[in-house]
């Protein structure tokens, strides 16, 4: 079984930073892909930070310039750090990985409970 565990969020005033990490655990082959999502009230979950196994990475425009996705494939976590924070950065951020089980030949998402962040203003 393979459980992912966020961590780090929290209330922040405007223009402030953040810093979430995430842990995978658990029985598995491998983990592909690592992203960060964030869901706001009525609104449908955004990508908006996605690493690959070789550390190539890509932002939401919401987001690009104010965050950095970073990943330790030794131990399994991905972090997600934020800048200049912004009321519209409230909301639940999830951490996402893609995971070959060992009974599997395939990868699938897995997800985190998410953490809820709350920017200030």
């Amino acid at each position: 079984q393979v459980q992912l565990v966020e961590s780090g969020g929290g209330l922040v005033h405007t223009g402030g930073s953040l810093r979430l990490s995430c842990v995978v655990s658990g029985t598995f082959s491998s983990i592909n892909s690592m992203s960060w999502y964030r869901q706001t009230p009525g609104q449908q979950r955004e990508l908006i930070a996605i690493i690959s196994r070789d550390w190539l990475t890509n932002y939401a425009e919401s987001v690009k310039g104010r965050a950095t996705i970073s990943r330790d494939n030794a131990k399994n976590t991905v972090t997600l750090q934020m800048s200049s924070l912004k009321p519209e950065d409230t909301g639940v951020y999830y951490c996402n990985a893609n995971i070959r089980l060992k009974s599997l030949g395939f990868y699938e998402p897995h997800w985190g409970p998410g953490a809820q962040v709350t920017v200030a203003s």
